[in-house]
């Protein structure tokens, strides 16, 4: 019989007492090292713990992440909080009910087999227990025993309706996120740089703009070091007054080598690069010769975060240990980099998660922790608070990928795919803090006594890559090969966004199989499925094609069209198909998204339904409204006017159906509609218009730029 692995955060923390415990009252403490960032894994979490613990979800607590108190599972991204955190805590809840009621059955006397289990009391005996009465150091001090947890033979997951007990509370505004956080004797700090990673700082303005920011009333500080200027106020009225008063000042002079906006694939595969080969199989001449050959190119922008919360930190010194409060999605990581800026010990900083509102990836969190940890060593012993700007929030945080996509497909004289290759330009996914031997948060690389710059790289292939992700297509193929050239300059700063290089990979990919479908005169759909051999993947095209009524009689209506697209997320995650229905006005109206996705055992069907729903209106504001603004001076938008979002009156409605499959494994759900719902919305405007849109974002202008192009001399 072959022995399932000890998944990696089991091996790293083994014992029982790192995940969960009880407290003095009699509930579950459970800890995860995965921290909740407004998705609701909290809350899936807890549902999975009470699950194997037979008790009420109400008895079960999750203890906030900490670095002092939770187990390390890295950083919470690539949707796998459920996958890693939840058959950890699985695991070790199997394990807690299966040695309580080893030791309930010693206690009375019975065959583990006479012992019930109902709500959390354990029965058989002259008297019944719960595991606050069983459990004890020991017990909590021994490693989980894997066999503990029992396959769960298509059981589907209890209370997987159940509410979340904080939306509500956000929705009223009721709810406390960081930035709501007030401490005993707390200050507030602002923190002001330059808007590029290339910059200098004139000397003969910083005197007298010191000058001018210590005489506002309720200064307590005004630092500088190298070029970062620092102010620490009584109040958050007064950093805005100071804010005015660094704007006035040409401090900083810009240098950077940044393309015009314009530009950017060009300038992508003009810099030095290095290629990996992350696919290269079949032979070189496939037994079916090639009776038609299709190129196409696509592209994206550098896309901001955008999070309509601002990132927040508050900060404290203790002598020499540093306590920070942030809505990292690292806090492991986080600590190593702070250790690592201020020449501290590991366990001199402790960093504790609260709720941010929003986070799509490597945003600005990290760097507004070390803000107010650089600025509250100058008030030590008092907290200091530091949020960021709007303007800093849309200049300062890292940017996501502008990526080029180069797709070449040929087919045989039956339109059956013969070869395929797909060829990625883009710079590094990944720059987040924790992983370098250097710190990298942006405040430790503009100090006088800089660290250097970490310049950003792609996860390993095996952890479902970076630019390179799902560029390898789920179609069959006799040919297929898959480059990704890094690009190696990073004149702005580039990390993580949500769903890594699938977004552009996706859509590339999608709107390559759509063009030789309708150049063959086929069925989207249908040749689509051809080229798929997993059921999964099928049986989610159908119910995407199900919920829109795809094939349904209709009467063809001018400027309006459908378009349909599908994905496996990293090849290893969460398959998903959306169709979009929309129209062209003065641009595209989007008139419903139908998602239709396998997340396998679901744990909490409204919370995955959210993630598809968010995940499909973000990828429809990425797609049809947003670019960053770039320049040699930066990023120039310093409000919502410069960077245009969806916004509300804009968005489609979204139907989402699931394919439950709680014989399989739990696939998270956060990131996999990203992909299909951009390429299924390119795909719908060829299907109105006849007009193939390869570079996002598709605005008015862009579409009549197209049509004009597109028109014979």
């Amino acid at each position: 019989m072959s022995v399932a692995p000890v998944p990696e955060n089991l091996a790293r923390h083994p014992r029982l007492g790192q995940w969960l415990g009880v407290d003095a009252d009699g509930r579950i403490l459970a800890r995860s090292g995965k921290v909740d960032l407004g998705q609701g894994i909290s809350h899936a979490l807890q549902g999975l713990v009470a699950e194997e613990l037979k008790v009420d979800a109400g008895q079960v607590r999750m203890v906030a992440p900490s670095t002092a108190a939770s187990p390390d599972e890295g950083v919470t991204s690539g949707s796998l909080s459920i996958q890693h955190s939840g058959t950890a805590l699985r695991h070790a809840a199997a394990h807690l009910r299966e040695a309580c009621r080893a030791r309930y059955a010693a206690r009375a006397g019975l065959a583990i087999e006479a012992v019930t289990l109902v709500r959390g009391r354990f029965a058989g005996g002259a008297a019944d227990a719960g595991y606050a009465e069983l459990a004890d150091a020991a017990m909590l001090a021994a490693d989980i025993d894997l066999a503990c947890l029992a396959p769960r033979d298509g059981r589907p997951s209890a209370g997987r309706e159940r509410r979340r007990d904080d939306v509500e509370s956000k929705v009223y505004g009721e709810f406390e996120f960081i930035n709501d956080m007030r401490l005993p004797q707390m200050l507030h700090g602002a923190v002001f740089r330059p808007r590029t990673l290339q910059a200098g700082i004139d000397e003969a303005a910083w005197e007298p703009l010191a000058a001018r920011l210590r005489a506002l009333e309720g200064v307590v500080e005004v630092v500088r070091d190298g070029l970062l200027v620092g102010v620490v106020a009584t109040a958050e009225r007064v950093l805005a007054l100071a804010g005015r008063s660094v704007e006035q000042v040409a401090l900083w002079h810009e240098d950077a080598a940044i393309p015009a906006a314009g530009d950017v694939s060009a300038w992508l595969k003009s810099q030095a690069h290095e290629t990996s080969v992350i696919v290269d199989r079949g032979p070189a001449a496939p037994a079916r010769p090639a009776a038609r050959v299709f190129r196409a190119e696509y592209a994206r922008p550098y896309l901001l975060h955008a999070s309509i919360g601002l990132c927040c930190a508050i900060a404290q010194w203790q002598g020499p240990s540093l306590q920070v409060w942030s809505h990292t999605q690292g806090p492991f990581n986080l600590r190593r980099d702070l250790a690592l800026a201020f020449a501290l010990p590991a366990d001199a900083v402790a960093v504790h998660h609260a709720p941010g509102a929003g986070c799509y990836g490597h945003n600005g969190a990290d760097d507004v922790a070390f803000d107010a940890a650089w600025l509250a060593r100058r008030v030590p012993g008092r907290p200091l608070r530091l949020q960021w700007t709007r303007r800093q929030e849309l200049v300062n945080a890292p940017l996501g990928c502008a990526m080029v996509v180069g797709v070449e497909a040929a087919v045989d004289a039956a339109g059956r795919l013969v070869a395929w290759t797909q060829e990625v330009w883009s710079q590094g996914h990944g720059s987040r803090p924790g992983r370098a031997a250097t710190p990298a948060l942006l405040g430790a690389w503009q100090t006088a006594r800089p660290a250097p710059v970490v310049v950003a790289v792609n996860p390993p292939p095996a952890s479902g890559g970076g630019a390179d992700r799902n560029a390898v297509p789920p179609y069959a193929a006799a040919r297929v090969r898959v480059l990704n050239h890094r690009v190696l300059a990073m004149p702005l700063r580039v990390s993580a966004l949500r769903s890594l290089g699938a977004h552009a990979n996706v859509y590339a990919a999608e709107s390559m199989i759509d063009e030789i479908a309708r150049a063959l005169g086929r069925d989207p759909l249908a040749y689509r499925l051809e080229h798929l051999d997993d059921p999964r993947a099928q049986a989610v095209l159908r119910e995407a094609a199900r919920l829109a009524g795809w094939g349904a009689p209709a009467p063809r209506v001018e400027g309006r069209g459908r378009g349909i697209a599908y994905a496996r997320y990293k090849h290893s995650g969460a398959y998903c198909a959306v169709v979009a229905d929309l129209e062209l006005k003065q641009g595209v109206v989007l008139r419903g998204l139908h998602v239709a996705a396998d997340v396998g055992l679901v744990v909490h069907a409204d919370g995955v339904r959210s993630q598809l729903e968010g995940g499909a209106v973000q990828a429809a504001s990425w797609t049809l409204c947003e670019a960053a603004p770039i320049g040699p001076g930066g990023i120039a938008a310093d409000d919502w006017a410069a960077y245009p979002i969806l916004g509300f009156g804009a968005a489609a409605p979204v139907q989402v159906a699931l394919i439950d499959r709680p014989d399989r494994p739990s696939l998270g759900a956060g990131e996999c509609s990203i992909g299909p719902t951009a390429a299924a919305i390119a795909n719908a405007i060829d299907d109105a218009l006849g007009l193939r849109m390869r570079r996002m974002p598709i605005t008015a202008e862009a579409l009549m730029a197209a049509a004009h192009n597109a028109m014979p001399d």
